[in-house]
């Protein structure tokens, strides 16, 4: 199997080539289609793994692979959960140390899971939209309304 692009560019996972047509799968829908060879092109630099990640929404990948323990997880769905958050309440309220909640925050910053925010004149951290988007898609609550 490998990965495939169509002239606009979709991606494709390629099943199988035959002489004029190619079966190909859609990744985000399922769908399978015959596809004329002369209109796909090999996916250079892309893993057929990645694409068929690809079945996986944009914002749960970005959460999956940003995210590397249960620990780690925690401390994302309780900021979510509670709302933005200065970093003294952080530091208060879980069992890590000063370096390693800020490794976290940097790690979540870096990969779009969170943002920085002032918190009653404070430093603090709130969820992205792309945290809250893959959250509701696996069930997590959002904010508790005030």
């Amino acid at each position: 199997m490998r990965s495939v692009r169509d002239e606009s560019g979709k991606r494709y996972l390629l099943l199988k080539e035959s002489g004029d047509a190619s079966r190909v799968r859609d990744p985000e829908t399922g769908e399978e289609q015959y596809v004329e060879n002369d209109r796909l092109e090999s996916a250079d630099g892309e893993s057929p793994l990645a694409t068929a990640a690809r079945a996986v929404p944009e914002a749960v990948r970005a959460l999956t692979t940003g995210v590397h323990d249960e620990r780690a997880l925690g401390l994302l769905v309780d900021i979510h959960a509670r709302g933005p958050l200065d970093v003294r309440t952080l530091l208060a309220a879980y069992d890590l140390c000063e370096s390693d909640l800020h490794g976290l925050l940097a790690e979540f910053r870096a990969a779009g899971l969170l943002a920085e925010t002032t918190v009653a004149g404070e430093r603090g951290y709130e969820t992205t939209e792309t945290t809250s988007e893959a959250l509701a898609a696996l069930g997590v609550d959002g904010p508790a309304e005030s």
